[in-house]
Protein backbone atom coordinates (compact mmCIF):
# COMPACT_ATOMS: atom_id res chain seq x y z
CA UNK A 1 0.00 0.00 0.00
CA UNK A 2 1.27 3.45 -0.85
CA UNK A 3 1.20 6.14 1.80
CA UNK A 4 -1.85 8.33 1.36
CA UNK A 5 -2.81 11.67 2.86
CA UNK A 6 -5.82 11.51 5.11
CA UNK A 7 -7.09 11.05 8.62
CA UNK A 8 -5.67 8.29 10.79
CA UNK A 9 -6.84 6.84 14.10
CA UNK A 10 -3.95 6.44 16.52
CA UNK A 11 -3.84 3.47 18.86
CA UNK A 12 -1.52 1.75 21.29
CA UNK A 13 -0.32 -1.84 21.28
CA UNK A 14 2.08 -2.54 24.12
CA UNK A 15 4.59 0.31 24.23
CA UNK A 16 4.20 1.32 20.57
CA UNK A 17 1.81 3.76 18.88
CA UNK A 18 0.23 2.93 15.55
CA UNK A 19 -1.99 4.72 13.05
CA UNK A 20 -4.66 3.22 10.80
CA UNK A 21 -6.75 4.77 8.03
CA UNK A 22 -9.89 6.18 9.67
CA UNK A 23 -11.93 5.30 6.58
CA UNK A 24 -11.69 1.62 7.58
CA UNK A 25 -13.09 2.28 11.08
CA UNK A 26 -16.79 1.59 11.50
CA UNK A 27 -17.01 2.13 15.27
CA UNK A 28 -15.22 1.79 18.60
CA UNK A 29 -16.51 -0.50 21.35
CA UNK A 30 -15.52 -1.44 24.87
CA UNK A 31 -13.98 -4.90 25.07
CA UNK A 32 -16.44 -7.65 25.90
CA UNK A 33 -15.47 -11.31 26.10
CA UNK A 34 -16.33 -12.86 22.71
CA UNK A 35 -17.75 -16.34 22.16
CA UNK A 36 -14.81 -18.66 21.57
CA UNK A 37 -14.73 -20.62 18.30
CA UNK A 38 -13.08 -24.03 17.99
CA UNK A 39 -10.22 -24.47 15.52
CA UNK A 40 -9.70 -20.72 15.13
CA UNK A 41 -6.20 -19.19 15.07
CA UNK A 42 -4.82 -18.23 18.51
CA UNK A 43 -5.17 -14.49 17.79
CA UNK A 44 -8.90 -14.83 17.06
CA UNK A 45 -10.48 -14.27 20.48
CA UNK A 46 -13.89 -15.39 19.20
CA UNK A 47 -16.96 -13.72 17.73
CA UNK A 48 -19.55 -11.20 18.87
CA UNK A 49 -23.03 -10.49 17.58
CA UNK A 50 -23.06 -6.86 16.49
CA UNK A 51 -26.64 -5.90 15.65
CA UNK A 52 -27.25 -9.20 13.89
CA UNK A 53 -23.82 -9.46 12.23
CA UNK A 54 -21.37 -12.10 13.52
CA UNK A 55 -18.03 -10.33 13.83
CA UNK A 56 -14.70 -12.14 14.39
CA UNK A 57 -12.55 -10.44 17.03
CA UNK A 58 -8.76 -10.51 16.53
CA UNK A 59 -6.30 -9.51 19.26
CA UNK A 60 -3.64 -7.52 17.41
CA UNK A 61 -1.11 -8.00 20.21
CA UNK A 62 -1.21 -11.76 19.65
CA UNK A 63 -1.32 -11.43 15.85
CA UNK A 64 1.71 -9.13 15.80
CA UNK A 65 3.55 -11.13 18.49
CA UNK A 66 3.64 -8.20 20.91
CA UNK A 67 3.96 -9.06 24.57
CA UNK A 68 0.58 -9.90 26.04
CA UNK A 69 -1.04 -7.11 28.01
CA UNK A 70 -3.96 -7.57 30.37
CA UNK A 71 -7.43 -6.46 29.33
CA UNK A 72 -8.28 -3.26 31.21
CA UNK A 73 -10.95 -0.57 31.21
CA UNK A 74 -8.97 1.11 28.39
CA UNK A 75 -8.99 -1.97 26.12
CA UNK A 76 -10.94 -1.16 22.97
CA UNK A 77 -12.30 -3.13 20.04
CA UNK A 78 -12.05 -1.24 16.77
CA UNK A 79 -14.76 -2.46 14.41
CA UNK A 80 -13.32 -2.32 10.90
CA UNK A 81 -14.83 -2.68 7.45
CA UNK A 82 -12.19 -4.46 5.39
CA UNK A 83 -12.91 -5.37 1.79
CA UNK A 84 -16.61 -5.74 2.55
CA UNK A 85 -16.10 -7.83 5.71
CA UNK A 86 -16.65 -6.58 9.26
CA UNK A 87 -13.93 -7.57 11.75
CA UNK A 88 -12.96 -6.39 15.21
CA UNK A 89 -9.42 -5.59 16.36
CA UNK A 90 -8.54 -5.57 20.07
CA UNK A 91 -6.06 -2.82 20.98
CA UNK A 92 -4.77 -1.49 24.30
CA UNK A 93 -6.26 1.97 23.75
CA UNK A 94 -7.07 4.58 21.12
CA UNK A 95 -5.78 8.13 21.37
CA UNK A 96 -6.86 10.56 18.69
CA UNK A 97 -7.44 11.21 15.01
CA UNK A 98 -4.68 12.95 13.08
CA UNK A 99 -4.52 14.36 9.58
CA UNK A 100 -1.32 13.04 8.02
CA UNK A 101 0.09 14.13 4.68
CA UNK A 102 1.48 11.38 2.42
CA UNK A 103 4.93 13.01 2.28
CA UNK A 104 5.14 12.90 6.10
CA UNK A 105 4.99 9.08 6.02
CA UNK A 106 8.56 7.87 5.69
CA UNK A 107 9.48 4.33 4.61
CA UNK A 108 10.13 2.01 7.54
CA UNK A 109 13.55 0.35 7.72
CA UNK A 110 13.40 -3.21 6.42
CA UNK A 111 14.88 -5.84 8.72
CA UNK A 112 13.87 -9.11 10.32
CA UNK A 113 11.30 -8.08 12.88
CA UNK A 114 8.35 -9.74 14.57
CA UNK A 115 5.98 -7.45 12.67
CA UNK A 116 5.67 -8.50 9.06
CA UNK A 117 6.86 -5.60 6.85
CA UNK A 118 3.90 -6.01 4.47
CA UNK A 119 1.65 -4.68 7.25
CA UNK A 120 3.66 -1.44 7.60
CA UNK A 121 3.10 1.56 5.34
CA UNK A 122 5.75 3.69 7.06
CA UNK A 123 6.62 5.85 10.03
CA UNK A 124 5.40 9.32 10.98
CA UNK A 125 7.03 11.70 13.44
CA UNK A 126 4.20 13.60 15.16
CA UNK A 127 5.72 15.96 17.73
CA UNK A 128 7.48 13.75 20.27
CA UNK A 129 5.66 10.64 19.04
CA UNK A 130 6.70 8.23 16.33
CA UNK A 131 3.72 6.42 14.82
CA UNK A 132 3.85 3.18 12.86
CA UNK A 133 1.35 3.52 10.01
CA UNK A 134 -0.24 0.13 9.38
CA UNK A 135 -1.88 -1.27 6.26
CA UNK A 136 -4.98 -2.48 8.07
CA UNK A 137 -6.39 -3.98 4.84
CA UNK A 138 -3.42 -6.36 4.57
CA UNK A 139 -3.32 -7.00 8.32
CA UNK A 140 -7.01 -7.85 8.65
CA UNK A 141 -7.72 -9.45 5.26
CA UNK A 142 -9.67 -12.72 5.21
CA UNK A 143 -6.50 -14.60 4.23
CA UNK A 144 -4.61 -13.15 7.23
CA UNK A 145 -7.49 -13.99 9.56
CA UNK A 146 -7.62 -17.52 8.22
CA UNK A 147 -11.26 -17.02 7.19
CA UNK A 148 -13.03 -18.29 4.12
CA UNK A 149 -15.77 -16.07 2.78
Amino acid sequence: MLAQSGQYLTLRLGSEEYAIDIQRVQELRFYEEPTRMVNSPAFIRGVVNLRGVIVPIADLRIKLQIEKVEYTDFTVVIILNIQGSVVGAVVDSVADVLTIEADAIKPAPQFDSVMDARFIVGLVKEGERTLIVMDVDALMSNAELGMVV
